[in-house]
C-alpha cells in the first residue's frame, strides 16, 4: 500500500514535466469568458486517439499524416469539430478553440451561485456531473451520490423514500448550506433539509458542487460543515430532449421525459421535464409513489436583458420505518435487516403507524432577471417563492400505545396490539374504539408542517482590472404552519382533546379538526453581502463580508385565551461573517491555498421559544464559528489531486431539551472538528478514470457545561452538570475512504466499480443525557467498521438515428449486513453497559439493490 502511494505521488509530481511529440496543438476556452477549460477532451473521430487539456486548457496530440476530423468536447458545452489535413512530419497549431455553453446564461448563474473554480477559488471542493448521477446513483437517495466525497457520510436512515441524510465534516444538514440555483433552501426554522421534498432533484441537476468548510458562498448561510451547491436545468441553447424508463429491486420503476426548444430566433426558450417513480421499498412496509416536474421559460430580449421563470417540485407520499431496534431483534426476526415494526394493514391495504407515513409537496418558483449593464458590470435579481404543504402521520389518544412500540429500544409495550404476523393490529383497535363510551381511544392524526416562503436575492458584479467586486441584498419572509388534525377515528364516534384552551374540552371532534397544538412561526430575514476578488494567472484572493438580521415571532392559538398573549413580540438576532482566502499557483501543475473565517448565526426557533410555548428564552444567543483551512492542489492532463487540512471551532452552542416535564437550558457548549482530506483523480488513458479518496477527522466536544433546569412555569428547579469534554461527536464516520475505477472496455461500453470504507462511527446521543458522573469521558458506542462494493455499467448506441443508452447499477454487490445508524441509550439501562450494541437500537443499511435504465435522446 505504501509503495502504491509513493508511485501515485511521484506520478502527480512529475506528470506536469512529461514531454510528448508534437502533431496538433491548441487551447480550449469558454467562448464567453475566454477562460481556459482544463480537462476538455480532444479526440480524432473514428480512432481511439484522444487527450485532455492541461490546467491552462492547452493540448498536444500525436496524429498520423492524413485528413482527420478533430472533435473538442467538455461537460456542459456544445461539441465543436474541425477538419484538418496533416502532411508527413507536419505539426499544426490549431490556435484557440472556443466552446459554447449548452446553457444560455450559465456563466452568470455560476457567479450568482458562487461556484468554485480550479486553481482560483481557495477552498476544497468536489464536482458532480450529470453523467455521474446517471451512472452512479441508481436507486440510492440523492445525497448518496456524494458518498465518495471527502468528509461526507450519507445514509438512508430508516430507509423510506427520500428519508436519507448527509453529514459533512461531522455536521448534519442543520449546519450545511444547501443552495439550488444560488437560492438557500435550508428550513428557516431549524436549518434542516428534508430530501424527500426534493425527490426529483436528481432528474434536473445540471451541475453539483460540494464546497467543504466555509466555502465560497457570499450569503450568510449555515455553511459550518460546508455547502452543497446545485444548478438545475435552465435555458438550453440547443433543441432536444430525452425519455427514459428504469426498473429496479422491490418493484421499483421510474419514467422520465425532458424536452427543450432551444433558443429560438426570437429569443424564446422552453425546457420541461417530468418523472414518475414508485416502488415497494427495500425495507418492508415502505412503499412509495412520487412525481416531479420542472419548467423553465426564458426570454432573451436583447444582449443586455434576459428573463427566466422556473418552477419545479416533487409531490410524493411514502411509508417509513421510524422505530430503531436492537441488533438481536433484527437478527432473530424472519425479515432480519428488512424488519419494520411500524405498519399494519387496514382493509387489506398497507397502513403506516406513528411517524411511518409522510406526504408532502414543496414547489419552488423563481423569476430571474439578468441585466448586463456593460462589459464589466451585471445585475442578477431573483424573486422566489415556496408554498409547501404536507406532514406526517401520528398515533394519538389516551391509549395510543395500542399502536406504538416503546422508546427507546423499539420493543412492544405491555399494551401494543399485534397480529399473529407481528403487524400493528388496527382491526382490534377499531373494535375498542367502537365499544368506547368516551370517544376514540387511539386515532390516526397528521402532524402538518406547511410553510409559505418568499424571498428576493439581488447580486451585482463589476470588474475593475483584475478585481471583481460583488455585492447584494438577501431578503426573506417565512411563515410556518404547525398543527395536528384528525385523519382517521379508527371506528370511533368522536375524539376528545383538551389541549385547546379556547374550545370546550368536551367538544366531540371529527376528521379534519385540529388537536394537540396549533401555532405559527414567522421568520423575517434581511441580509447584505460584499466581496472583493482578485484573480491573476499566478495569484487569486478574496475577502467577503456579510451581515444579517433574523427576527422570530410565534403565534399560538391553543395555549392562550387572551388574544394579546397569543402573539409574541419579534425577537431579533444579528449575525455577521467575515472570511478570506488566497490561492497561489506555483506553476502550471502545483498550487497552494488557504482560507479562514469567523461568523455568528442566530439560534434556531425551537431554542428561542421554550418548550413549544410563547415564553422567550433569555439565554438564547447567537452561535459562533471560527474556521480555517490550508490545502495543496495538483493538476495535469492525467491527474488531479487536492490535499486539505481543516479546523472548525463551534462555540456557544445552545440547546433546549425536555426532561421529564422540566426544561433543560444548555448553553456554552463548544466543539472542535478538525482533520485532513485527500482526493485524487487519475486518467492514465482515454478509457480509464480512477478516483481515490481518504478522510480522517477528529471531532470532539471540548467542555463540560452546567445546564439550568426549569419547570413548566419557568421557575428554576436545579442545575445539571453535563459531562461532554473529550467525547467524540457522533452520527458520522470520522474515517472514510473510497476507491473508484471506470473503464471503457469497448467503444461506448463502460463499466465501473466503487469501494467505500467507513470507520470510527459513534452512535447518536443527546448531550443532555450525559449528566451522570460515571459517564465523564465515556464515548458513545462505536459501531463496527464496514465497507461496501458497488458496480455500474453503461452502453451507448444508436436506434436508427436516435442516440440511446443503457445504465445498470448494483449497490452493495456482496450483500454485506452493516449498521449505518445507531442511537446510544446508556442512560436508559440499569446495567453498567456503556457504549454497547446490547442497549443501542440501530438501523441496518440496505443489502444488495439494483436498477436498470434505458434512455433515449433526441
Amino acid at each position: 500500500m505504501r509503495n502504491l502511494f509513493y508511485t501515485l505521488f511521484f506520478l502527480m509530481i512529475f506528470a506536469g514535466f512529461s514531454v510528448s511529440a508534437q502533431s496538433i496543438s491548441g487551447k480550449i476556452t469558454d467562448a464567453k469568458s475566454n477562460e481556459a477549460l482544463p480537462g476538455a477532451t480532444v479526440s480524432i473521430d473514428g480512432t481511439s486517439l484522444a487527450t485532455m487539456t492541461d490546467p491552462d486548457g492547452v493540448f498536444k496530440l500525436d496524429v498520423q499524416a492524413g485528413t482527420w476530423t478533430v472533435k473538442f468536447s467538455y461537460v456542459g458545452y456544445l461539441e465543436n469539430q474541425l477538419e484538418i489535413y496533416l502532411g508527413s512530419g507536419e505539426s499544426k497549431d490549431l490556435g484557440t478553440i472556443a466552446l459554447e455553453s449548452e446553457v444560455v446564461g450559465l456563466d452568470e448563474l455560476l457567479v450568482v451561485a458562487s461556484f468554485a473554480r480550479d486553481r482560483q477559488t481557495p477552498v476544497a471542493f468536489s464536482d458532480v456531473k450529470p453523467e455521474m448521477i446517471l451512472e452512479k446513483l441508481g436507486t440510492q437517495e440523492f445525497p448518496e451520490i456524494l458518498k465518495s466525497t471527502p468528509g461526507v457520510y450519507a445514509t438512508k436512515a430508516g430507509g423510506g423514500y427520500g428519508d436519507g441524510r448527509i453529514n459533512l465534516r461531522g455536521f448534519d444538514s442543520n449546519n450545511i448550506g444547501v443552495l439550488i440555483n444560488g437560492v438557500p433552501v435550508n428550513d428557516m426554522e431549524n436549518g434542516k433539509v428534508y430530501w424527500s421534498n426534493w425527490a426529483g432533484l436528481s432528474d434536473v441537476t445540471r451541475s453539483m458542487q460540494v464546497q467543504r468548510g466555509l466555502g465560497a458562498s457570499r450569503l450568510a448561510i449555515s455553511s459550518i460543515g460546508g455547502t452543497i451547491n446545485i444548478i438545475t436545468k435552465s435555458t438550453d441553447a440547443k433543441q432536444g430532449g430525452s425519455v427514459s424508463y428504469a426498473v429496479g429491486n422491490d418493484g421499483y420503476s421510474k419514467e422520465t421525459f425532458t424536452f427543450s426548444t432551444g433558443m429560438t430566433d426570437k429569443g424564446w426558450a422552453i425546457t420541461a421535464s417530468g418523472a414518475h417513480t414508485k416502488g415497494d421499498g427495500y425495507i418492508n412496509g415502505t412503499d412509495f409513489e412520487g412525481w416531479s416536474y420542472f419548467l423553465n421559460l426564458a426570454k432573451r430580449f436583447n444582449a443586455k436583458h434576459q428573463l427566466a421563470y422556473t418552477v419545479f417540485g416533487a409531490p410524493q407520499w411514502h411509508h417509513q420505518r421510524s422505530s430503531m431496534h436492537l441488533v438481536k431483534d433484527y437478527l432473530n426476526h424472519p425479515d432480519r435487516t428488512k424488519f419494520n415494526s411500524d405498519y399494519g394493514y387496514r382493509d387489506g391495504q398497507l397502513y403506516g403507524g406513528s411517524y411511518a407515513y409522510n406526504i408532502y409537496h414543496k414547489p419552488q418558483m423563481s423569476l430571474n432577471h439578468t441585466w448586463t449593464l456593460n462589459k464589466s458590470t451585471s445585475l442578477n435579481t431573483s424573486a422566489y417563492a415556496s408554498l409547501a404543504k404536507g406532514g406526517g402521520r401520528q398515533i394519538l389518544g389516551p391509549q395510543r400505545d395500542l399502536l406504538r412500540f416503546g422508546y427507546p429500544n423499539g420493543a412492544p409495550t405491555a399494551t401494543t396490539m399485534l397480529t399473529n404476523e407481528g403487524h400493528l393490529d388496527y382491526s382490534s383497535v377499531i373494535d375498542i374504539n367502537r365499544a368506547s363510551l368516551t370517544g376514540a381511544q387511539a386515532i390516526v392524526a397528521t402532524a402538518i408542517n406547511s410553510h409559505d416562503w418568499y424571498g428576493v436575492l439581488s447580486t451585482v458584479n463589476t470588474q475593475f482590472g483584475n478585481i471583481m467586486f460583488t455585492g447584494g441584498l438577501d431578503g426573506r419572509f417565512y411563515r410556518g404552519y404547525h398543527f395536528t388534525e384528525i385523519e382517521d377515528l379508527l371506528g370511533g364516534a368522536y375524539y376528545l382533546d383538551a389541549t385547546n384552551k379556547n374550545r370546550d374540552a368536551g367538544t366531540p371532534l371529527q376528521k379534519g379538526d385540529k388537536i394537540s397544538y396549533y401555532n405559527l412561526i414567522d421568520v423575517a430575514w434581511v441580509g447584505a453581502f460584499a466581496q472583493a476578488e482578485y484573480v491573476s494567472d499566478m495569484f487569486s484572493a478574496f475577502v467577503t463580508l456579510a451581515g444579517s438580521q433574523t427576527n422570530y415571532r410565534r403565534i399560538d392559538f391553543f395555549q392562550y385565551t387572551n388574544e394579546a398573549d397569543q402573539t409574541t413580540e419579534w425577537v431579533p438576532f444579528i449575525g455577521y461573517s467575515a472570511k478570506a482566502g488566497a490561492n497561489y499557483n506555483i506553476n502550471k501543475n502545483h498550487n497552494l491555498f488557504v482560507n479562514g473565517g469567523y461568523f455568528t448565526r442566530a439560534p434556531f426557533a425551537n431554542t428561542v421559544f421554550v418548550n413549544y410555548t410563547n415564553t422567550i428564552n433569555a439565554d438564547a444567543n447567537p452561535q459562533r464559528v471560527l474556521s480555517s483551512e490550508v490545502g495543496y492542489g495538483f493538476s495535469s492532463s492525467i491527474a488531479k489531486a487536492t490535499l486539505a487540512a481543516y479546523r472548525t471551532a463551534w462555540l456557544d452552542k445552545t440547546l433546549t431539551r425536555s426532561m421529564g416535564g422540566d426544561i433543560a437550558n444548555i448553553t456554552g457548549l463548544n466543539a472542535v472538528h478538525q482533520g485532513i482530506e485527500a482526493e485524487i483523480t487519475l486518467k492514465p488513458t482515454k478509457r480509464m478514470d480512477v478516483k481515490i479518496m481518504a478522510s480522517v477527522g477528529d471531532w470532539r466536544w471540548q467542555n463540560d457545561v452546567e445546564a439550568a433546569l426549569y419547570n413548566a412555569d419557568q421557575v428554576f428547579v436545579d442545575s445539571l452538570h453535563i459531562y461532554a469534554k473529550d467525547i467524540h461527536v457522533a452520527d458520522a464516520a470520522q474515517t472514510t475512504g473510497a476507491l473508484g475505477l471506470d473503464y471503457e472496455i469497448l467503444p461506448r461500453f463502460k463499466i465501473g466499480a466503487d469501494y467505500n470504507y467507513y470507520d470510527r462511527l459513534f452512535a447518536q446521543f443527546n448531550i443532555e443525557d450525559r449528566a451522570k458522573p460515571e459517564l465523564a469521558g465515556v464515548d458513545a458506542w462505536q459501531l463496527p467498521a464496514y465497507h461496501l462494493f458497488d458496480l455500474n455499467m453503461s452502453y451507448k448506441f444508436k436506434i436508427g438515428k436516435t442516440d440511446a443508452a443503457v445504465y445498470g447499477k448494483v449497490n452493495n454487490v456482496l450483500d454485506i449486513e452493516y449498521i449505518a445508524d445507531a442511537r446510544d441509550n446508556t442512560q436508559y439501562t440499569s446495567e453498567v453497559i456503556y457504549g454497547s450494541e446490547l442497549n443501542s437500537p440501530v438501523f441496518f443499511g440496505f443489502g444488495r439493490t439494483w436498477s436498470l435504465t434505458l434512455k433515449l435522446n433526441f
